[in-house]
């Protein structure tokens, strides 16, 4: 066989300047927004960045060390490579924070959402960040040496490694203390270090719950007076809405006419409400806990029944209806179902709208004979495809940003998509109500709030999920809708006048729980007569 010529011989490294190489690689060229922080946060102290930055690389150092060993070494450092691959792009692009709550939303979101988060962009970015130093990880060759000699060098050199970091800090530790407390998303920027301990975060969560066992909430709800009484059966629609942001209703002041068709209608607007959380597995089961933002946790929210299993408890039907990425444990004690093209194909091409809510809505308005809550899930804004979410003709405000890579897109083609999405928003509630009104069989009223906001590219940000501390009021002031028909007031003894009064109070996703409770005139200790925003307008008996 003839040998390959000098040149296209494989190069032999040994097992740690292949570690060393990878450690100095990932922080040099991926790590683009961590260097932005970096030099930010230690503006003309140069000197003290660039150990902070040493002590960075060394504990990239000791990660790679402890993780890439013998036989492990080159999959573990191909994993960590493609993690920065990924990673990098969504931090240095989108502004994302990956934290243990972005591995929770990754893990629980669906194809049909995530592939619109897989661009040409992203590959090519994945590609010459992550796979193609993968390739030369595997092509090099490993120098090995004999068992002993091999683990006391790897030893020695992770000790090494550790004493660096240690040292490095030491050299400064109070000013790098007072950074690592306070400026959280500079470590947060580090790829694939904040990712791998996120996940483990995530996987340490996860675990915690195996043995959850389920706190019983408002098993004592009943009827109160005005419940009792109503002569036609209630239905009232929830809406979560998904990444609608005040600062885009027109009904709040925002200068283009984002509302049209609930500005004719007889609404209560809330302009000043803040969500749970920035993103759908954190503030959609938390709108629906007993427990406050303050009080919520993953485990908090899966270990206590909600306000759908305390409608249950009083007598209600309630479903809950999906055109997202599914209700996150909320609806787990209740029917369910998932929107596709056989429940309307004229709303689905390619994805389904809200719109193929309303002819299930409408068949069910005239079939109940109880008093019933039905949630519906909306896609509404969520992004990047935003073009997505509304019909052709509902392209109100254009041009319009038609692509997925969000950074392609002007400002303006932002701004125009993501507006035309609550454009169809409005549209959509108009409809429901509407039609609800319309049907005289029931009494019926519906609640709308969202999720959490989204940021269309305001300080470098894109989309939504960033981390509570430095989450921009775009991520997290949200629209809130309350409808109610006159039969609904009249029956449930509720003081229209008293209710507008309070629109303009602060509230929150904390005032979700016992508001509906109190709307719906369900008696039970679980309700917050604080947070409840309709009990304290109800006339006559005292519900």
């Amino acid at each position: 066989m003839t040998a390959f010529p000098q040149a296209a011989r494989r190069p032999e490294l040994s097992a740690f300047t292949l570690n060393l190489l990878a450690a100095t690689y990932l922080l040099a060229l991926c790590n683009a927004t961590f260097w932005g922080h970096l030099f930010r946060i230690f503006e003309g102290r140069t000197v003290t960045a660039l150990v902070f930055a040493g002590a960075v690389w060394a504990l990239m150092l000791l990660v790679i060390q402890l993780l890439a060993v013998r036989r492990a070494q080159k999959p573990a450092l191909v994993a960590l490579l493609l993690i920065a691959g990924v990673s990098s792009y969504y931090v240095e692009v989108l502004g994302a924070v990956i934290d243990r709550e972005m591995i929770q939303n990754a893990m629980t979101t669906t194809f049909a959402e995530s592939r619109h988060l897989i661009t040409m962009q992203f590959l090519g970015h994945v590609a010459l960040y992550g796979l193609l130093p993968a390739a030369l990880v595997l092509w090099v060759r490993i120098r090995r040496q004999t068992r002993w000699r091999a683990l006391g060098g790897w030893a020695l050199l992770t000790a090494g490694a550790a004493a660096l970091v240690v040292g490095l800090l030491f050299t400064n530790l109070r000013a790098y203390s007072t950074v690592l407390r306070a400026d959280k998303e500079l470590m947060g920027a580090v790829q694939p270090l904040a990712p791998l301990a996120a996940s483990l975060r995530y996987a340490k969560m996860m675990v915690g719950t195996t043995a959850i066992v389920l706190q019983p909430t408002g098993r004592d709800a009943k009827a109160g007076p005005h419940l009792a009484g109503v002569d036609k059966p209630i239905l009232m629609v929830i809406v979560a809405g998904e990444t609608a942001r005040s600062q885009n209703w027109s009904l709040g002041g925002y200068a283009r006419e984002t509302n049209p068709m609930l500005a004719q209608r007889d609404i209560l607007y809330y302009p000043n409400v803040t969500s749970c959380g920035t993103a759908t597995a954190t503030s959609l089961p938390c709108m629906f806990s007993p427990l406050t933002k303050a009080e919520y946790s993953y485990e908090g929210g899966l270990g206590h029944e909600n306000l759908l299993d305390v409608l249950v408890h009083a007598g209600f039907a309630v479903e809950w209806w999906d055109n997202n990425t599914g209700h996150k444990n909320t609806a787990d004690r209740v029917p369910s179902r998932v929107m596709g093209a056989a429940d309307g194909v004229e709303f689905c091409q390619p994805e389904c709208i809200d719109g193929v809510f309303l002819k299930h809505l409408q068949e069910k308005a005239q079939t109940i004979t109880g008093n019933t809550v039905i949630v519906l899930h909306q896609i509404g804004s969520h992004g990047p495809s935003y073009w997505l979410r509304y019909p052709p003709e509902g392209e109100v405000f254009a041009p319009a940003c038609r692509t997925p890579e969000l950074t392609d897109c002007s400002t303006e083609e932002i701004v125009n998509a993501y507006d035309n999405t609550i454009a169809y928003t409005d549209r959509f509630l108009a409809e429901a109500i509407d039609l609800l009104d319309a049907e005289g069989r029931v009494t019926p009223a519906l609640f709308y709030v969202s999720d959490h906001g989204e940021s269309l590219g305001e300080g470098g940000l894109y989309l939504h999920g960033a981390p509570d501390f430095m989450a921009p009021e775009y991520q997290t002031r949200v629209p809130m809708v309350l409808w109610m028909s006159e039969r609904f007031r009249a029956s449930l003894g509720l003081d229209a006048g008293c209710m507008a009064a309070a629109t303009g109070e602060a509230v929150s996703h904390d005032n979700m729980f016992s508001t509906v409770l109190g709307l719906l005139d369900v008696s039970t200790t679980a309700r917050d007569t604080g947070l409840d925003l309709a009990g304290r307008c109800r006339t006559g008996v005292n519900g």
